[in-house]
């Protein structure tokens, strides 16, 4: 059974009746650009085949139930009129909720103030009652905790389905800033714009060249089959949360060394700022900050490879990349160092890890014929180190959010 129709199914057992329509959203893969998005620099994501689908339909009365297939199919049922106690949440705190009914009555909360704060749409007229209750089922086929952005595809397939249930007629790049908000304010996760914004917008063979600070998003073709090549996404199984420590010590990091170098983010430091920035930090503060601003220039770097000479010259910007984020940021985890250094050494062009790390999954860029070489490399490499044995797939970039039925 797919996962568009368990949602159907799962909402059928919720309500009783067929879903007034199905919604869904991709998870995404960033090719290159990690925890450059919340420093208002640049990313190259692309959105992924796997989805995660909402079944949807109206009710009755004023309340919003949730229920999902990857939480033991218990619905959570509250008043819209009570979103505004729940969140958002305080920092440090748990939801106030199940997590994972966070990000859906989340993205309904912040779909509420954005729609009455512009006065968009025919509901905005008043209080948050006179949104009509909904209730949501919720199935996936993204795997969660890997780094492929589980949660922007759940928040990106609730926001397509409320959008046009409650008629608000919010653009593509508004529904990633709500989606955002929620993940943000709702989940409590500190995480930036990238994930929303390339399961929003995405489409097929294309990556997406977004500016954090302006959203200008342009696509760059990445021409990944033409050339003979496949995107291979190693899964090591290794479970992270944005909404822990690890990720929000860095972006204080990234705060701390922008207010050093006096400006307000780290995408205002180039690479000649480097040598002024490492007499003025401390070497923790310098080595999270150098691989905010080299990361920044290797996705600048990559766009302009990818438009000029394709896809097989940016393999060693992938390995840069790795490194970086492994020796500077510290986000890397053995079981990506291991997936990375075993695809390379069976002949990766360029490999690895995506996502904001502490686990989830590495990237490679493959011959076409070597995907199979490459996965046993990689799946003997994990048996050899004594892991669990990973997931590994091919991805292609697929399109954005969407209506299905």
């Amino acid at each position: 059974m797919t996962a568009l129709q368990q949602a159907a199914e799962l909402f059928e057992q919720l309500t009783g009746r067929a879903p007034d329509g199905i919604w869904s959203a991709p998870g995404r893969v960033n090719l290159i650009g990690e925890h450059t998005d919340y420093n208002d620099g640049f990313v190259l994501p692309f959105a992924i085949p796997h989805r995660t689908y909402a079944a949807a339909g109206m009710r009755e009365d004023d309340c919003i139930r949730v229920v999902s297939t990857f939480a033991g199919d218990e619905p959570v049922e509250v008043a819209l009129d009570e979103l505004a106690t729940l969140f958002p949440t305080p920092t440090g705190e748990e939801p106030a909720v199940p997590e994972w009914a966070a990000y859906p009555l989340g993205v309904a909360w912040a779909l509420q103030l954005a729609t009455l704060s512009t006065g968009s749409g025919t509901a905005a007229t008043g209080s948050a009652t006179e949104f009509k209750g909904v209730d949501i089922a919720i199935a996936s086929d993204v795997p969660v905790g890997a780094g492929l952005s589980s949660s922007a595809a759940i928040e990106g397939a609730t926001a397509s389905a409320l959008n046009d249930l409650w008629d608000t007629a919010l653009d593509r790049t508004a529904l990633a800033r709500i989606g955002r908000r929620a993940e943000n304010e709702a989940v409590g996760a500190p995480t930036g714009i990238m994930d929303q914004m390339a399961s929003m917008l995405g489409e097929p063979d294309a990556a997406i060249f977004l500016d954090c600070r302006t959203l200008d998003a342009n696509l760059v073709q990445v021409g990944i089959a033409e050339a003979g090549l496949a995107i291979l996404i190693m899964d090591t199984r290794v479970q992270h949360s944005h909404a822990t420590g690890g990720y929000r010590e860095r972006r204080e990091a990234c705060e701390r060394g922008a207010a050093i170098m006096g400006v307000p983010a780290l995408r205002d430091v180039s690479v000649g700022d480097l040598g002024r920035a490492e007499k003025l930090m401390d070497d923790v503060t310098f080595r999270r900050v150098r691989h905010i601003v080299t990361e920044n220039q290797r996705v600048l770097d990559t766009v302009t490879t990818l438009r000029e000479r394709g896809a097989r010259a940016i393999g060693d910007l992938l390995v840069a990349s790795h490194a970086s984020m492994r020796d500077d940021f510290e986000i890397s985890v053995p079981e990506l160092d291991t997936a990375v250094d075993a695809a390379l050494a069976a002949g990766a062009i360029g490999a690895r890890m995506t996502g904001g790390g502490f686990g989830g999954a590495a990237i490679g860029l493959i011959e076409r014929d070597g995907v199979q070489a490459v996965s046993d490399a990689v799946t003997a490499a994990f048996a050899a180190s004594g892991f669990a044995a990973p997931h590994i797939f091919t991805v292609t970039p697929a399109a954005g959010a969407r209506r299905d039925t």
